[in-house]
């Protein structure tokens, strides 16, 4: 019996010190740099904080980011299981490359994607002048623009989150609805879709979260007009370029807490659908 209870207490071996080390480096990496905003946004009162963070300029770019930020989102999530999807069940020439194109927003600095999406969407670019000339539509230094620009960031997120769930599903689920008499969109909403669910929520919150931070690719594209295409980080590049840290730190500390908030509730999500799904399967 002691021997079994001894074997029951036994940990992985260097758990105490790989534990240690992990905490370390997430104090130093990461909550140390967090707490500095705190820190900074400390230096105002309570109501200069309030009055810093609830300016009519600096609310109105807290809601260019979240709209875009959430528009671009939505598109990613769509658009990231068509691509997923694609790359999961088909074979064609180029498949590789393709799937390596993907995450070439990941290796991209955020500045060249920026300067090359603005070319290609002004009024002379490819893109921009034939919704320009055949829709009257101007998509550089407008919202839709930034739309564009956070959708080319953030696709990759809904991609790599859901492709590792669709390569597990074994396609004998969806002959096995067919045989039953399920249509293409029965299968694909009550066989599919709940699979992929969970990852395709975690895909769409990263995607978000990535948006409202976003600006290098944005920066660019935006015209950075006040009131209307003026995002919530060059908000706070703004305050630094004036050397006023505090107001930065404190327009900063709300997209980090804005943030925290994201990736919190889809945590929450996530472990109720798998539970859902876990009890119905």
């Amino acid at each position: 019996m002691k021997e079994k209870k001894r074997k029951e207490k036994r940990v992985i071996p260097g758990f105490g010190l790989s534990l240690g080390i992990t905490l370390a480096l997430l104090g130093f990496i990461v909550l140390i740099p967090l707490c500095s905003l705190v820190v900074f946004s400390a230096q105002l009162s309570f109501s200069e904080f309030i009055t810093t963070i609830t300016r009519p300029r600096v609310l109105a770019s807290y809601v260019v980011s979240f709209e875009t930020a959430f528009v671009a989102a939505v598109i990613d999530a769509v658009m990231g299981i068509l691509l997923a999807w694609v790359l999961v069940r088909y074979d064609f020439p180029g498949k590789k490359i393709m799937n390596g194109i993907i995450e070439l927003p990941f290796a991209l600095p955020t500045a060249v994607a920026g300067i090359a999406l603005t070319h290609l969407t002004t009024t002379d670019g490819w893109v921009g002048s034939f919704f320009s000339n055949t829709f009257g539509i101007e998509l550089a230094y407008t919202k839709i623009g930034i739309t564009i620009a956070l959708v080319f960031i953030g696709i990759p997120f809904v991609v790599r989150s859901v492709e590792p769930v669709l390569e597990k599903i074994d396609i004998q689920y969806e002959e096995a609805a067919n045989i039953m008499g399920a249509n293409g969109r029965q299968t694909v909403f009550q066989v599919i879709l709940p699979e992929i669910l969970p990852a395709l929520i975690s895909g769409f919150a990263l995607s978000f979260a990535r948006g409202l931070g976003e600006y290098g690719s944005v920066v660019f594209i935006a015209g950075n007009k006040p009131y209307e295409t003026e995002i919530a980080p060059l908000m706070i590049m703004s305050e630094l370029q004036e050397y006023d840290y505090s107001s930065a730190t404190s327009i900063a500390l709300v997209m980090l807490v804005t943030a925290f908030i994201i990736l919190f509730i889809n945590a929450v999500i996530q472990s109720k659908t798998s539970k859902i799904i876990s009890g119905i399967a």
